[in-house]
């Protein structure tokens, strides 16, 4: 690399768990996958707010890659593989993009059968037709006569004057990326066309196209990397292999996960969240919605909804027929004999006799499954709703509240880390909170349930108690006239806090990623003997209310 400040670092590969929640380690130096590749090594530098919340987590299993790095890796792995083989560097480039640029699959097929793979990628040695010696020849595409000097081939010897390749090449490349894999023009031919003649025939435009498909190849060809999914970030991830944590960040801020490039999810695994994903984009919500909060018309099917008043129900224009809400028999037949306008004798009867059992049990069954799910889903987005406002007030504070609170309790920004410590502590166990919900509305109903109820209440009431402090506690010092003998007891509050919560979390994670298997002795008495002193929330439902749904209107005829 040009500068390895540019580089967010990495941690040994062998290192372990990699994550917000792991211990304390070395930084050892990136791995190298092979012996020439330059080494990152764990590196600290100022970088902005946003970007704090993903230098928090202690261990680092990823490198994040700028263009330059990018282009520097690329032609470093074409410049080995040139000189290797004892070949040109436009070759190399053609035999990398074949083998999607793995560097000891070239070397491996190259030595084994030499001859086949020149044959295959296009290659050649020697010319499949030969040139007349002196005199004109004909262009293979306009079919005009030049002299000898006028026109360029390929190794295969077929010719085609400057006019003709300029075109050729324009074309493809203005295709798309396809241009990379570009053969001969003379249609039966395998002779690659290699970076050179790119060089030597495209246009400036045209040459910016070519080598953006050309450096997007060595990430979208390499199973080791990925691009970044923020939208205008044209940063890439390099990740290691053999650990279970996806999650990364990149030099923009973006978090997600490497795995399946959605947001950062961990500790849930990336088939719950596709699920969770998919239900929250999906119809199938609206149909319940429908079915528990509606009946259709017995006359135009159209459902409809009741929100009050009676049971006289009149369907909206064209349709306007008048019917009974309960049994949905047409109201001229309803009166004060069958209970006027708040009842129905005839719908009782009938359902003591059974007939409006299924429709009901569907309706029912729908209904709980559609407070259910907006239970959980209505504290999902609450915790995404709560990180994106911690985001905002840890960049407030660090911009303007700190330095006010140094002037304020005379004290240097330098010994006030502990509040920006605190607001990233919030945005991370806020991210994995939010997921935990997601968790849950796909846990099975069995023992282990109570258990993930236990720490997931666990955890939210602790990540309460730090929000409310750092969030409302800290105004008091701020708004202070002057030093206060009180900042040092809310130091030690917010620092304790701090530390009780990334506790709680700790737990919740270990017991999420170990399937909710009893997490470790020492876990499982810090819990216990934290919770004596502490009031749970319990049944992990937060402090929401679940809804039954919207309420259009529907057409009361009372």
């Amino acid at each position: 690399m040009d500068s390895e400040d540019d580089l967010l670092g990495t941690h040994d590969m062998e290192s372990g768990e990699d994550d917000f929640y792991s211990g304390g380690g070395s930084d050892d130096d990136y791995i190298e996958s092979d012996g020439d590749e330059p080494d990152y090594g764990f590196v600290e530098e100022d970088v902005d707010d946003s970007l704090m919340i993903a230098s928090h987590r202690s261990q680092i299993n990823y490198v994040v890659l700028k263009e330059e790095d990018i282009r520097k890796l690329q032609m470093d792995d074409i410049g080995r593989v040139s000189m290797v083989l004892s070949i040109s560097e436009a070759e190399a480039s053609i035999l990398l993009l074949h083998y999607h640029w793995s560097v000891s699959k070239v070397h491996d097929e190259w030595f084994a059968d030499e001859e086949g793979v020149r044959k295959a990628v296009g290659i050649l040695e020697r010319p499949v037709v030969s040139a007349p010696h002196g005199g004109e020849l004909t262009c293979g595409i306009c079919f005009e006569p030049f002299q000898r000097e006028e026109v360029v081939s390929l190794a295969c010897g077929h010719p085609f004057c400057s006019t003709c390749w300029t075109g050729y090449i324009s074309t493809t490349i203005n295709d798309g990326p396809g241009c990379l894999m570009l053969k001969c023009p003379e249609p039966s031919c395998p002779a690659a066309v290699g970076q050179d003649m790119f060089e030597k025939f495209a246009s400036k435009e045209d040459k910016e196209k070519y080598y953006k498909y050309f450096l997007r190849s060595y990430i979208e060809d390499n199973r080791k990397m990925k691009w970044c999914p923020a939208p205008g970030c044209e940063n890439a991830i390099e990740f290691a292999a053999g650990t279970s944590n996806y999650d990364v960040s990149c030099l923009c801020s973006r978090s997600f996960c490497w795995n399946c490039t959605e947001e950062a999810h961990r500790p849930v695994d990336c088939h719950t969240v596709a699920q969770w994903i998919r239900k929250n984009s999906a119809e199938s919500e609206n149909m319940n919605w429908i079915l528990a909060n509606s009946k259709p018309c017995p006359k135009c099917k159209r459902p409809i909804e009741k929100n009050h008043g009676c049971m006289h129900m009149t369907c909206t224009p064209p349709c306007k027929y008048e019917f009974c809400w309960l049994c949905l028999n047409a109201w001229t037949a309803h009166g004060e004999r069958t209970g006027g306008f708040y009842a129905c004798n005839r719908y009782e009867s009938a359902k003591q006799e059974g007939l409006y059992d299924e429709a009901e049990k569907r309706r029912e069954m729908a209904k709980n499954s559609l407070e259910r799910y907006t239970h959980y889903y209505e504290r999902w987005a609450s915790n995404q709703t709560s990180r994106q406002k911690a985001v905002e007030d840890l960049q407030k504070a660090q911009l303007e509240k700190l330095e006010k609170l140094s002037d304020i309790q005379c004290t240097p920004e330098s010994q006030l880390k502990f509040i920006s410590e605190a607001w990233l502590q919030i945005i991370e166990c806020r991210r994995v909170l939010k997921w935990t919900y997601a968790y849950g509305y796909y846990l099975p109903d069995h023992d282990k349930k109570q258990f993930f109820e236990y720490l997931q209440g666990e955890a939210e009431s602790g990540l309460e108690r730090l929000h409310k402090c750092v969030e409302k506690e800290l105004e008091v010092f701020l708004n202070a006239e002057g030093p206060s003998d009180d900042f040092n007891h809310f130091r030690t509050k917010l620092t304790g806090l701090t530390s009780i919560t990334k506790t709680y979390f700790e737990n919740l994670v270990k017991a999420l990623e170990n399937g909710l298997a009893d997490v470790d002795t020492q876990g499982t008495s810090s819990k216990s003997t934290s919770s004596k002193s502490s009031k749970t929330k319990g049944s992990g439902k937060g402090k929401g209310s679940s809804r039954n749904g919207g309420s259009s209107k529907s057409s009361d005829g009372n």
